[in-house]
């Protein structure tokens, strides 16, 4: 498993010095901060798209990223804010794994002890396209080979202060009930019911959860309520803290046990690419809820990581980390007329950066997540 000091090593020296969770810190803490499972796939992000293709024709794009996606944008983003984080997933012997597997482990200080490498399977690929502030997917993949570790989840898995899960309707997954267990605290989003039922008792591992964070799509459905605030106080009658994420209305959020509401508008900026807003959004809320601030913080610093994701092409690849959110701040603080009232809220984030934040926001202005791709093995 990855030392602690090791991965404070590897922050420092890329400038990611902030540890959202060191006042609490103590030496009969576990190794993992929060601990995930999935499919990791490559992503291979066209980008600078006009439109979207057209059939019959062929469509150059002005720039190309790839990264490892799938459960990997979530990892990544966890690590990126300075999480212990252990991933649990399967790997392909091809280039592609190979990649993915150092792009994680080495890259991001991503703990891999509990992921396998298959032999003789490929990774599963995803394109994504991005145009007009959207994106359109094509994925590839197979299951893996009869009789090979096709399942990495360990029986037990490690112990950990958090685990991000995702649930489905119908489905149960043992290790969240053991996560739950062991201690840690489980934080859940949900895909799409294509079944169309909607039907919120077939989430059984919802009892598991300490937090449950659907869309407002998703959380009016499973609810029956007329919007997404009626929605939310219903989901909180069934898991302790409800937050439903609404775009560019921002999130709203109920703790069932003591009452507390809490609700912040979105942050207006130029959307690019909408990949793996979702996994940065959870992210930032897992990492504010871990460090034990107000609700209302976790909401705004979630939504923060999530508007400054989507500036960015791709999933992983636009995650933030500590610079950007220190030259976003510092660029507020510097601007002529001040911080704009609506935006004063941000004001916890001076108590989280450290003095050398401010050149280390310099440094960050210039940085854009969408640029190495794989041909590029000697770039750090």
């Amino acid at each position: 498993m990855t030392s602690r000091n090791s991965l404070q090593s590897r922050n420092r020296a890329t400038g990611e010095q902030v540890d959202p969770l060191a006042p609490l810190r103590s030496p009969r803490d576990p190794d993992c901060d929060v601990f995930l499972t999935g499919t990791v796939f490559l992503d291979i992000i066209f980008t600078g798209l006009d439109s979207a293709p057209v059939r019959g024709t062929e469509s150059w794009a002005r720039g190309m990223g790839s990264s490892p996606g799938g459960v990997a944008n979530m990892a990544t983003a966890l690590a990126r804010l300075g999480l212990h984080t252990s991933l649990a997933a399967a790997f392909g012997d091809d280039h592609y794994g190979e990649y993915c597997w150092d792009a994680l482990e080495q890259g991001e200080g991503i703990d891999l002890a509990m992921s396998r490498r298959i032999s003789g399977w490929h990774s599963p690929v995803t394109v994504s396209m991005a145009y007009e502030g959207e994106r359109t997917m094509v994925s590839h993949g197979h299951e893996a080979p009869p009789g090979a570790a096709t399942d990495p989840i360990p029986d037990c898995p490690p112990r950990a202060r958090a685990a991000v899960a995702s649930l489905a309707p119908g489905r149960r997954e043992e290790w969240i009930a053991a996560a739950a267990r062991r201690g840690a605290r489980v934080f859940a989003d949900v895909g799409w019911d294509e079944s169309g039922r909607w039907d919120l008792g077939a989430l059984g591992d919802l009892e598991h959860c300490e937090a449950f964070l659907p869309n407002a799509a998703e959380a009016m459905r499973y609810t029956g309520a007329d919007c997404p605030l009626a929605a939310a106080r219903a989901l909180a009658e069934r898991v302790p803290i409800a937050v439903v994420t609404m775009g560019a209305e921002g999130s709203y959020a109920v703790d069932g046990r003591t009452g507390e509401s809490a609700q912040v508008p979105a942050i207006e900026v130029e959307a690019l690419d909408p990949t793996g807003a979702g996994d940065v959004y959870v992210a930032g809320f897992v990492t504010g809820t871990l460090a034990g601030w107000p609700l209302a913080d976790r909401l705004a610093f979630a939504g923060l990581t999530a508007a400054l994701s989507v500036q960015e092409f791709g999933g992983s690849l636009s995650a933030p980390g500590w610079p950007e959110v220190a030259h976003w701040w510092h660029g507020l603080r510097s601007r002529p007329g001040g911080i704009p009232p609506e935006l004063r809220h941000y004001g916890f984030l001076d108590g989280l950066l450290p003095p050398e934040a401010a050149e280390e926001a310099g440094r960050a202005a210039a940085r854009r997540r969408a640029v190495p791709t794989i041909g590029f093995r000697h770039s750090a």
